[in-house]
């Protein structure tokens, strides 16, 4: 720039700080906050007209970087703005600086200690929360107190020490079984700092950052969530002694999960190495350069890591919190390029070691990872995220309220519903957001073509964190082996301010309560008749009972019981997921009509297969998955499992109907959508083997069918990967056990009687034991229905209802 435009530059700073000063006027409480804006202002104003150096230059670059980053927040407007106009999804609704303020620093997702913090040993009690503050709402006319905001004190707590990492006192993700592993702490041990040491080592740092950096440089294993084990999602580069050294080739692994496995990714370390060098270059070359390269490579990695304290079994691989990082290391791969030529001219002259460098680099690196990594980064072709939201709201009844349970199964719908206007009769609600007032609020109004919804609570009675929790605590005069219309409980009791209605907490305050665990929700049986298609078998109950299985009921619970009594059977209800629905009782009332479950007046009802065959034959869709060289990641395999399961479901109830070709339909259909080159029958997985465990559900129904030709080809994919991953098992032991007695061991392990397996193999005894089991089950499906086969083998006693162990969990966080 020459000095002129300079000058024009900075008077356009001017013009710009005023401006944000008269924004920010209205936000403006204390007159040192004006003063310091007014100085701002005032330094610009001295600058444009201040041509020496010194502490001018200095004034000037750094007003100028603060210039930068307010214009980089300010595009935080366009979030106040989107929110004011009240749009269908609106996040937060972050429509005033109350709420923009809990939207930018996370509320929603909790808090956790990072320098100061308990052992995951120590219960949590309301003596560890402390008010920091009274938590603001937007009122009619001002900004209202709607509570206090409530944090937990880790420093305060009785085992606070420095650099908590095993804070975590939760089990749902088996968080203790991981410090146990990762941390050394013995059982009945009261762990100490350095298990803290050696769990930030060997897991937040080697197992959580460490391996997803050597993803990118050196290599992966393949595309399977890794909780620690040899097998699952770990690093690799292709060189056989290394790979050996940290886990195990690909020679022994199941195809499935090496060789044919598309994240199978060989990059023989080249990335890495060129990187290193690249960083020694710049190091030796420019010093200062280094420094800041380093330091963006430090805190978009490491210091993230010491940050995040992340705790054991995360519900999904977080390699992307690092990605800063690895664009850092990436610059040093640039540099190395450099390195190289230096090193060329000492043996070439001219122009000759630049482009030899360039040539052997480029082969050695970007070439390579291209020709490795190409087809599991590859998403032209894969819509399943949109055909999946289609398969949901297309098993819905006409006008019906959907309700979701995690990220995968909610963004798909909004996405359809508002881009395609896919269904936009349905109002589609998360579970997880109802447990935030403005959520619930959105409610009362009408979306798209759906109406509003009656949630029972006032507007006052959820806002703020007023109900956040509601405990189960027996009031006087309820009895508590009746049932109790839920409605009027939640009207008279749980809504109620009354002081009979309250009970006292430890920490002073008073809390709503629910009198009862056990509630009823009449049905209008005539009603329903007319709205709803029931099976000839079906007996029509008068009354929903609902079994509490909590001792309290959060925010979100609420919402939903609300919905339910609410709605008086005015509008179909529906989920997409009934394993959360145990806790609340109500998954006995609820059957399959496709992909989504309906809330129905009938106990044990699985399915309605006459509108779930209509919607998963005229409606489903499957992602192209039958194009060939789609890619399918282990989550996108999941939700395609999901729908291969109610394909299975679906088929062995209408055989229960004595509809074996409409069931043969059912299966070929799926069949036919998915091609088994992109989503095999027969795939190694974790969590239990939970891949192969839904494509047996899927060959006992075609067997159930009639169609062997399907089930040969289905049969055939699963055996050999069942028979691939016993193979993989017995090789990483030092005794060649046969199956069954390899299986044998592992059901003594996992029953803590013993086992004679080694250490490696121990990882693997749920697996071993359920891959053997569901080998017999197909030799006995092979007999059942005579199919030509080897002799089965007989199994003992003892392994035929091992103690398994909980699987790691697979929440939608």
């Amino acid at each position: 720039f020459r000095p002129a435009q300079i000058q024009k530059f900075t008077g356009f700073a001017i013009w710009f700080g005023l401006v944000i000063l008269l924004f920010c006027f209205p936000f403006i409480q204390s007159g040192g906050t004006f003063l310091i804006l007014l100085v701002i202002i005032g330094v610009l104003i001295g600058i444009t007209y201040n041509k020496r150096k010194g502490i001018y230059a200095f004034l000037r670059i750094s007003i100028w970087s603060t210039i930068f980053i307010i214009i980089g927040y300010s595009t935080y407007f366009t979030t106040l703005i989107r929110s004011s106009a009240n749009p269908t999804v609106d996040m937060y609704n972050v429509d005033n600086p109350v709420s923009l303020v809990g939207y930018l620093s996370r509320e929603q997702y909790g808090d956790w200690p990072i320098l100061i913090g308990p052992y995951y040993t120590e219960e949590t009690s309301n003596e560890d929360f402390v008010n920091t503050g009274d938590l603001y709402v937007k009122g009619d006319k001002k900004y209202e107190v709607a509570g206090k905001i409530q944090k937990q004190n880790f420093g305060g707590m009785e085992t606070a020490h420095p650099f908590p990492r095993m804070w975590d006192n939760g089990n749902e993700r088996n968080q203790q079984f991981v410090y146990k592993e990762f941390g050394g702490v013995e059982e009945g041990e009261q762990p100490t700092e350095a298990n803290e040491i050696k769990y930030f080592a060997d897991y937040q740092f080697r197992w959580m950052y460490w391996r997803y950096f050597m993803w990118n440089f050196a290599g992966k294993q393949n595309d399977l969530q890794g909780f620690g084990n040899i097998r699952d999602g770990n690093w690799y580069c292709g060189i056989p002694f290394v790979d050996n050294w940290f886990h195990s080739t690909d020679s022994v692994l199941p195809d499935t999960a090496g060789k044919s496995n598309k994240a199978n990714n060989k990059l023989f370390l080249l990335p890495f190495i060129l990187g290193v060098l690249g960083l020694v270059y710049q190091y030796n070359k420019d010093n200062r350069g280094f420094i800041v390269t380093f330091l963006l490579f430090f805190f978009t990695g490491f210091a993230i890591v010491i940050y995040l304290n992340q705790s054991g079994y995360q519900p999904r691989e977080r390699d992307y919190a690092y990605v800063g990082s690895f664009y850092a290391f990436a610059f040093w791969i640039g540099l190395g390029v450099l390195w190289v030529t230096d090193r060329l001219q000492k043996a070439m002259k001219g122009d000759a070691p630049a482009i030899a460098a360039f040539g052997i680099c480029l082969l050695a690196v970007p070439v390579l990872m291209a020709s490795q990594e190409w087809d599991d980064h590859d998403r032209s072709k894969k819509v399943l995220a949109r055909d999946l939201g289609n398969n949901y709201m297309e098993s819905c009844a006409k006008d019906a309220i959907l309700l979701t349970f995690g990220d995968n199964d909610t963004y798909p719908l909004w996405y359809g519903q508002e881009v395609e206007g896919i269904r936009p009769d349905l109002r589609v609600i998360n579970y997880s957001l109802l447990g935030t007032d403005w959520y619930i609020n959105q409610l009362r109004y009408k979306v798209n073509q759906s109406p509003p919804a009656d949630v029972i609570f006032t507007p006052e009675q959820i806002q703020g964190n007023k109900r956040n929790v509601v405990p189960v605590y027996a009031l006087p005069g309820y009895d508590q082996n009746k049932y109790y219309d839920l409605e009027t409980i939640f009207r008279n009791v749980v809504a109620s301010d009354d002081e009979k209605n309250l009970v006292g907490m430890q920490s002073g305050d008073q809390a709503n309560v629910m009198p009862v665990k056990k509630l009823s929700i009449p049905v209008d049986i005539e009603a329903v008749k007319k709205t709803m298609k029931f099976n000839p078998d079906d007996s029509i109950v008068s009354e929903l009972k609902i079994d509490l299985a909590k001792n309290y009921l959060q925010k979100n619970d609420l919402a939903v019981l609300a919905l339910i009594a609410g709605n008086k059977w005015k509008r179909p209800i529906y989920f997409t997921s009934t394993q959360e629905l145990k806790a609340l009782g109500l998954e006995k009332y609820v059957r399959m009509e496709g992909l989504s479950y309906r809330l129905v007046p009938v106990e044990s009802s699985q399915v309605e297969a006459e509108i779930a065959y209509k919607n998963v034959m005229e409606k489903f869709s499957y992602g192209n998955a039958n194009k060939s060289n789609v890619y399918f990641d282990e989550e996108n395999r999941r939700h395609l499992n999901s729908i291969r399961l109610t394909h299975a479901t679906l088929a062995k109830s209408l055989v229960a109907y004595n509809m074996k070709d409409s069931a043969r339909k059912v299966l070929e259909k799926y069949d036919h959508g998915v091609s088994e080159s992109n989503m095999p029958y027969g795939m190694t997985s974790n969590r239990g083997n939970f891949h192969n465990s839904i494509s047996a559900d899927f060959l006992e129904a075609a067997y159930m069918s009639g169609d062997m030709t399907l089930a040969a080809k289905v049969d055939r994919s699963v055996r050999k990967d069942l028979e691939q991953q016993m193979s993989y098992y017995r090789s990483l032991g030092e005794e060649q056990l046969n199956n069954q007695e390899m299986a044998m061991q592992a059901a003594a392990i996992l029953n803590n009687k013993g086992g004679n397996l080694s250490d490696k193999q121990r990882t693997f005894a749920y697996d071993i034991l359920s891959s053997f089991q569901m080998l017999e089950q197909l030799q006995e499906w092979r007999q059942r229905y005579k199919v030509g086969g080897p002799a089965v083998e007989l199994r003992s006693d003892s392994l035929q209802n091992p103690v398994m162990p909980p699987a790691p969990t697979d929440s939608p966080q």
